[in-house]
This record gives structure tokens, C-alpha cells and sequence, in this order.
């Protein structure tokens, strides 16, 4: 069931489809958005249950993506303390609800909602890439998406401002704003994303993994309250008995080369680091390759989820079977 952005009304939890519903861009979205902000806008709105484009509407609004050459986009901070492109409050102003430095380390515990969104171990306020998904968590931690209005109302207290930012989320998609359940919800799995090995060591691997759903990343954790990515695959083949390494890259090397096209549900699935780094630093468990989807521990600030694989920027680096392990350090090829 598709939710109307300011309806008030509640997601139907039961309907798995919403976990697929993200709306559509106009031609004014696609003409006006920059690009990599139309992708982070989409990839955080899935991620987050929140439509794209009201994420996008607030950009606009804020900073026009990021464009507006006044003081606090891309450095320092406007008028009332607010700063980079979703204008979040930095150092005690505006509530403070960056927390901390406007770029500080990723792992300091600072109390706001600043984040690391493309895991290069910084929280950076004037970077999208981050701005973005904290502009995300601070909505649904004031009522996104079930009130999407006292939401916007918390981000900036003038009701003008909450009916400008929905006007404009309406003029960036089709039939409207939209709300949709958040892609590390459970109830985004069976009828969406195909249903798991009935039997051995994967249909183990993937039943733990699905049981952790919702937890939070941490860097370093290895469960049973939070996991990093190589953390959540090491338990999820631990609970199976099967002893796999602890990072990412050396669990790489550790199972048998699965081609693309041949993974099956419970092989990893493995990525670089961060765009434009080569090198499998970034691990999730294969759960339906036909849909390509996968449950993963994705970075700060982010659940264990499910996410496309298929549709990961960059592409995955290759796949392994860690059941195939062949006794020496180096991968095999089936």
C-alpha cells in the first residue's frame, strides 16, 4: 500500500510490495538533479523508507543539491548554524544535530546524527554522501514515515516550510510523494525477494542472517547486538559450524570462485571497498540470486538489511562458496 506523503495514515506492514515502492522521477527530477545526488537521494530512501524525493525536495529546498554558493553548503555555516547541503546544525547551533565537528571520525560517539554514508570512515556534514542518510535518520527519529509532516516540522519548525518541501517532493516524482517500509524491515522478504535453501549449511547461514535484521552496524562487532558486514557473514557460517576468517578480504580468499551467474543462496558476495578501490573490502550473503538480492550489513549508520547486489554501485568484485574452502590460501574456480 502506497502511503501519500502528509496523509498521517499508518504503512500496511503486511503488504511486501511497499518494500519495492519508490517512486518514479519526472523529467524536472532527471533534468535538475545532479547526478550523484539523485542516486544517493534513491539509494537512502530505499534504504531509509523514506520516498527519494522528498529527501531531494529538501536539498532543494536547502541548498539546491548542493549548488548554492552561499556560506554553510560547502564550508562554514549559514545564518543560524546550519551547514552543508541538507543544512544540519553544527557546533551547539540549530540544536546541535550534526553532533561533534562538522567532519569528524566516523567511529567517535558524538550524540547527533552525523554519518558516515559512504564508509570512508569520516562523518562529513558537507558531503551528500553523508548528509544525505543523517537528513534521513533524523526524519524517521521525529516520525518519518508514518507523519511525515511533524517530521519535516522538526527539521524546520515553519509549517510554510513543511508544505514548500512537500510541493516540490510532488513536482520530483510521479502520482506523488510516497512512502515505502524500510528495506531492513522483515516483512520485505518472502514475496519479494524469493524464499531461502530448505535444507544444509546455507539454509542455516541465511536463518541466522535473517534473524539479524534490523540490528545495527558497528564497525569491529561481531553480534549478537550489532555486526559489521565480514562480522554478520563470520557468525552467520559460524552458527552452521563452519569456521570462515574475520575480515572481508581474507574470506574472500578463503572460498572456492563462484562465476557470476552460477551464486546460490548462502555464497558471499563481495565489493570494493568504496567506489574507485579495487580490492574485496565489503562483504554481504547471497539470499536469491535469481531477484539478486542479499542480506548484508551495509555501513555506519545503517541496519542489516536486505539490499540488491545486483544494483550495487560498481558492481561486485566476485562471489565464493566459504563451503568449498580448498585447504590453501587462494581461491578456487568451480
Amino acid at each position: 500500500m502506497a502511503v501519500l506523503i502528509g496523509a498521517g495514515s499508518m504503512l500496511n506492514l503486511q503488504d511486501p510490495t511497499a518494500c519495492q515502492t519508490q517512486p518514479e522521477a519526472t523529467r524536472e527530477a532527471s533534468d535538475t538533479i545532479p547526478a550523484n545526488y539523485l542516486q544517493l537521494y534513491r539509494k537512502n530512501g530505499q534504504e531509509s523508507g523514506i520516498a527519494w524525493n522528498l529527501l531531494a525536495a529538501i536539498g532543494k529546498i536547502e541548498s539546491d543539491h548542493g549548488r548554492d554558493p552561499h556560506t554553510g553548503v560547502a564550508s562554514g555555516a549559514n545564518y543560524a548554524g546550519a551547514a552543508g547541503p541538507m543544512q544540519i546544525g553544527i557546533r551547539g547551533a540549530a540544536g546541535n544535530t550534526w553532533g561533534g565537528a562538522p567532519r569528524h571520525p566516523a567511529n567517535a560517539h558524538t550524540g547527533g546524527y552525523g554519518t558516515d554514508g559512504d564508509g570512508d570512515g569520516w562523518d562529513d556534514v558537507y558531503d551528500p554522501a553523508d548528509a544525505i542518510p543523517a537528513a534521513a535518520h533524523y526524519l524517521r527519529a521525529h516520525g518519518a514515515p508514518g507523519n511525515i509532516r511533524a517530521a519535516l516540522f522538526a527539521y524546520n519548525h515553519s509549517n510554510d516550510y513543511v508544505d514548500t518541501v512537500l510541493a516540490q517532493a510532488n513536482r520530483y516524482a510521479h502520482h506523488g510523494a510516497q512512502a515505502v517500509i524500510a528495506a531492513d524491515n522483515p516483512t520485505c522478504d518472502q514475496a519479494t525477494l524469493g524464499s531461502p535453501p530448505a535444507s544444509g549449511v546455507a539454509a542455516q547461514v541465511i536463518a541466522y542472517a535473517r534473524s539479524q535484521l534490523g540490528k545495527p552496524y558497528v564497525y569491529g562487532a561481531t553480534g549478537p547486538d550489532a555486526f559489521d558486514c565480514s562480522g554478520l557473514t563470520m557468525s552467520a557460517y559460524r552458527s552452521a559450524a563452519v569456521t570462515i576468517p574475520r575480515l572481508s578480504d581474507a574470506q574472500y580468499w578463503w572460498g572456492a570462485t563462484v562465476p557470476s551467474g552460477q551464486e546460490q543462496p548462502g555464497d558471499l558476495v563481495f565489493f570494493d571497498y568504496k567506489p574507485g578501490h579495487s580490492g574485496p573490502g565489503h562483504v554481504g550473503i547471497v539470499y536469491n540470486p535469481t531477484a539478486g538480492t542479499m542480506i548484508v550489513a551495509p555501513h555506519t549508520g545503517t541496519n542489516v538489511r536486505f539490499q540488491s547486489y545486483k544494483n550495487y554501485p560498481g558492481g561486485a568484485v566476485g562471489f565464493t562458496r566459504p563451503t568449498a574452502h580448498n585447504g590453501h590460501n587462494g581461491p578456487t574456480r568451480f
